[in-house]
């Protein structure tokens, strides 16, 4: 048994002790489904548990603090004002908390290196899996170059594109993300630890900065509480006057945040790579709650109280690009008056965009190497090298980073929000994708007689708010982008945002029904799904985790991160 490599539905068979592998033939392959339990497990295919929990945890945190905070939420508050900004974060904040509650439950049930895409094929429905896997890797390969753009906007707060083209800065990065991902999980892991260390000591940072600013700290000493809720106001109108104008303001940044919130699942992804994920997965979402509060709720109603909609400093809210700031954080600190400061801190914020691409690029190139090893996607995208890299997966991802090059003829501005547009509704899609399988998942545990107490990790509300949270993402997802229907009354018909917007239902319902269609398939029956599988084997590397950790005791490292950092996670 090979204690550093991973295992999924793909390497056991439903026979004898769960290790029997079974080669297929391509005609076999044509002939039949495809499922787990028929796709060849062989050397050079294996993904290594090289990420630690201190990894898991910083990568969850990583995911959960990125460009949409930092970067999309300026044009949220440009849009529609501070009071719009805190109540769609709120809500989309606890929506996010009710997904991972569900994924929590069954990745620290049956880690699986597939990740969700897994749990969906077993517990629900196989297609259900398959759509579940391209649209998250679509929404992976499109954030990737998302994030790129956001690289350019932020470079022109020193150099405007005028100076120096966007597609040289674009170019650089890309080039490092693909070096970074190719040296190996464990350089990965470690590398993506402490830049997003700095990230979240920057937020940390940042939040008690603007506590301080707004309380007068500043070097204006201006105390400025809520002055700018009052004028020019909490609620900017949106396309129409009066209270409708203000609550279509409201809706209208639902979109931002839910784009600010992605990626917070992506904790799913990496429980194939993850040293004892019964502990670490439970650990890493039982505190996602005080994280989306402390990170996301109290960072942008300190915002809200510090730049204007209207200020002219703010990219967003500013025709003219070039002599305006990407991110609003920046806008605070310049409007208070502090030297040095502002240039320093997009600095940092260099760094969060570029920590984003480098863990995007790899959620990718997994996601594509676990529909692979399903039998989804072509073969060679699960070959992977000596160091467990799957390198046909991440070459086939990154080519898709060269759509950042857009920027090179259009204005990065409006290159940022054609992606987050896309980004978003792949990023919903999945979250819907989720909180059905959990939804089947607690079906069949019922039907088989599995009960709470043993599992390692419960949602706290079950499947009564999976099925809350799958009401709002179904609502926000068809009206997120009720602006482009605005014809006569509010504007004209945006054909761009309307493809940008909805592109990805249809892909996602073709993919299901025309999945169905070819393979003749049906849902899976609650006492028929598989929740066994696989799991005697999770349940000996665990336990082999764990003597040798015992045996090893804990290092001086360790003691110190569990003793004065992790608190803050």
């Amino acid at each position: 048994m090979r204690g550093d490599s991973t295992t999924s539905s793909s390497d056991a068979s439903p026979q004898g002790d769960g290790f029997r592998n079974e080669k297929i033939t391509k005609s076999q392959s044509l002939d039949r489904e495809p499922t787990s339990e028929m796709v060849e497990v062989e050397d050079g295919e294996d993904l290594h548990r090289g990420l630690k929990a201190r990894h898991i945890t910083m990568i969850a945190i990583g995911g959960a603090i990125g460009t949409g905070l930092i970067i999309g939420t300026g044009s949220a508050l440009a849009r529609a004002g501070p009071g719009s900004i805190l109540i769609s974060y709120s809500i989309v904040g606890f929506l996010v908390y009710l997904v991972m509650c569900a994924l929590g439950e069954m990745a620290a049930w049956l880690p699986m290196s597939s990740g969700f895409t897994g749990y969906a094929s077993r517990f629900c429905d196989p297609a259900l899996g398959f759509a579940l896997g391209y649209t998250y890797w679509f929404k992976y390969i499109i954030v990737t170059p998302n994030q790129l753009t956001a690289a350019a906007l932020v470079i022109q707060y020193w150099v405007d594109r005028d100076t120096v083209n966007p597609g040289v800065w674009i170019a650089v990065f890309l080039v490092v993300i693909i070096f970074i991902n190719y040296f190996g999980i464990k350089f990965f892991g470690e590398f993506e630890f402490w830049l997003s260390s700095i990230k979240v000591v920057t937020i940390v940072g940042l939040i008690l900065l603007s506590l301080i600013l707004v309380l007068g700290g500043g070097p204006d000493h201006d105390r400025k509480g809520f002055r700018y809720w009052k004028h020019p106001g909490a609620f900017k109108e949106y396309l129409a006057k009066g209270d409708t104008g203000r609550f279509l303001g409201l809706w209208s940044t639902f979109v931002s945040a839910t784009f600010a919130y992605l990626g917070t699942e992506l904790v799913g992804v990496t429980v194939g790579e993850a040293q004892n994920p019964r502990r670490t997965i439970p650990r890493a979402i039982r505190l996602t709650f005080y994280r989306i509060v402390f990170f996301y709720v109290l960072s942008v109603f300190l915002l809200g109280m510090l730049v204007p909609y209207d200020s002219p400093e703010l990219i967003f809210a500013n025709k003219n690009s070039n002599s305006a700031t990407a991110s609003p954080f920046v806008v605070a600190i310049t409007l208070s008056g502090i030297p040095h400061l502002p240039g320093i801190l997009n600095a940092c914020i260099l760094i969060f965009v570029f920590s984003a691409s480098n863990s995007d690029l790899y959620i990718a190139s997994r996601t594509i190497y676990g529909l692979a090893k399903e039998g989804k996607a072509p073969a060679f995208l699960a070959k992977t090298d000596k160091r467990g890299v799957p390198y046909n997966a991440l070459g086939c991802s990154a080519l898709f980073g060269l759509l950042a090059f857009m920027n090179v003829v259009e204005d990065s501005k409006t290159v940022f929000l054609y992606f987050v547009n896309l980004v978003t509704i792949f990023g919903l899609l999945t979250w819907i994708s989720i909180l059905v399988s959990h939804i089947y998942f607690v079906r069949a545990r019922h039907a088989q007689g599995v009960t709470d107490d043993q599992l390692a990790y419960t949602a706290p509300f079950g499947s009564k708010g999976s099925y809350a949270a799958l009401s709002l993402c179904i609502l926000i997802a068809i009206f997120k982008n009720f602006n482009v229907f605005a014809h006569g009354t509010y504007g004209k018909w945006d054909y761009k945002n309307f493809i940008t917007g909805y592109l990805g239902i249809p892909l996602y319902l073709i993919m299901i029904f025309g999945y169905k269609f070819i393979y003749k398939n049906s849902g899976i029956r609650p006492e028929d799904a598989d929740l066994f599988t696989g799991k005697d084997k999770i349940d000996r590397d665990e336990a082999e985790f764990l003597r040798k950790q015992e045996e090893k005791g804990t290092s001086a490292g360790s003691n110190f991160y569990n003793k004065f950092v992790s608190w803050l996670f």
